[in-house]
């Protein structure tokens, strides 16, 4: 545990519960508490708060709506979602406006709150540390040559792609995650877009592993189906950077494509922001691979460490 002290805001319209939050972390964390998503906001402009913890159904804001805003007014607090609710709204919206480090379920664990939030506050503390190094917002996403994995079955998704990332981009396609994992063993990919389900493979699985390997890497997922439980590991155990339903927006997948490409960059130009997208440990037996699998992963992971050395 740091030295330094970190600040900790609870959110919840329930004082009974903000008071055993307070118990629950005092001795390690400065404890602020509100029960009002405006009050919320007035701290986090005033006064240095490494973490945020909200609850989602609140009557004045909503807890995604408090946290998108947190994000706006202060990018280096760590954000965590706290619900009783798999309301799959929620979850998305988690995900997509508010880029929340971990979406936490009632009733919550000790332990297991105590450290997700001790491992968001030594983020955090390292990137108010070196905030004003960090690199501008990026504009100009023409002038960036990255390049971008689709893994999908329908070619309809590699055409929409390709037409909105221009001549810019370098567009990679996959239709298995074997063929994917020699895209990515043998380029600097910066964004994949994947079809969450698939006739044979495990995308969701592969997905997480790869955020394990190289966390530098963002991940766009897609689907038609809307699972409450596969989306939040997907939140906590593969850092995915945004959910698309399918049929897929034009609008909203050139939307994610712009911000992941510039978040991409920013990472590239500041690798302690790479801290926040470090993964929960999956609670599941590793799949058994094949030889040429795990060649292809050790690769993945050393272009990994290769790429944030020199970054």
């Amino acid at each position: 545990m740091s030295a330094e002290r970190t600040t900790v805001l609870f959110v919840d319209d329930e004082e009974r519960i903000l008071r055993s939050l307070r118990m629950l972390f005092r001795a390690h964390h400065d404890v602020l508490m509100t029960t009002s998503g405006r009050e919320a906001l007035e701290i986090v402009r005033s006064r240095t708060v490494h973490v945020v913890v909200s609850d989602q159904r609140m009557p004045e804001m909503l807890g995604v709506d408090l946290l998108r805003r947190v994000r706006e007014a202060s990018p280096a607090t760590m954000r965590l979602l706290l619900t009783g609710y798999s309301d799959l709204q929620a979850i998305v919206a988690s995900v997509n406006e508010g880029e929340i480090f971990r979406f936490i379920e009632k009733p919550w664990q000790p332990p297991y709150l105590l450290g997700v939030v001790e491992q968001a506050a030594k983020v955090a503390l390292q990137e108010f540390a070196v905030g004003a190094a960090r690199p501008a917002e990026v504009t100009d996403l023409a002038a960036m040559k990255f390049k971008l994995l689709v893994i999908d079955e329908d070619a309809a998704t590699v055409q929409m792609v390709r037409e909105i990332a221009g001549s810019y981009q370098s567009i990679h396609h996959a239709e298995t995650i074997e063929a994917a994992l020699s895209v990515l063993s043998d380029n600097e990919i910066a964004v994949v877009i994947a079809e969450l389900t698939h006739r044979h493979d495990d995308v969701a699985g592969a997905l997480k592993t790869l955020k394990q390997y190289n966390p530098s890497t963002l991940t766009i997922a897609t689907s038609a189906q809307r699972d409450s439980r596969s989306l939040i590991e997907l939140i906590n155990q593969g850092q995915i950077f945004r959910f698309l339903p399918k049929p897929l927006s034009r609008e909203l997948l050139k939307r994610g494509l712009n911000a992941a490409c510039a978040h991409y960059a920013r990472l590239k130009n500041a690798p302690v922001l790479l801290q926040r997208h470090a993964v929960e440990q999956a609670k599941f037996e590793p799949m058994s691979l094949s030889a040429r699998l795990l060649d292809y992963w050790r690769k993945i992971r050393e272009n990994g460490r290769n790429s944030r050395q020199v970054a």
